[in-house]
């Protein structure tokens, strides 16, 4: 029951329907955009992952967003930091919460 949380709330951005028409190049891609297209979900694709990277970019700032890539790569650190109980990373975790319900809206079909 934990892990399909941990998965739907870390990397809810990834199971996303159609994005918006959205042109980026690798060349000035941020760090999510990175993550999310060197992912191997389904769901992602060049123009999902720019689009979340827009999000990201109005809703992150630089440190969480690479904070949040790393959940990328090993999703039990965005259980560890779910499951914390420390001030900074609960703040963390309510502004990731935030970027992923937003990039859902903006970036969902």
């Amino acid at each position: 029951m934990k892990k399909s949380i941990l998965w739907a709330a870390s990397l809810a951005v990834l199971s996303l329907g159609v994005a918006l028409p959205v042109m980026s190049s690798s060349a000035n891609a941020g760090p999510i955009e990175n993550a999310c297209n060197r992912s191997e979900r389904k769901a992602a694709n060049r123009q999902l992952c720019a689009c979340i990277q827009q999000v990201a970019d109005m809703t992150l700032k630089g440190g969480d967003q690479r904070r949040a890539v790393a959940f990328f790569k090993d999703p039990e650190k965005a259980h560890k930091v779910w499951m914390s109980k420390t001030g900074s990373d609960d703040a963390f975790w309510e502004r990731y919460k935030a970027f992923g319900a937003q990039a859902q809206a903006y970036c969902g079909g």
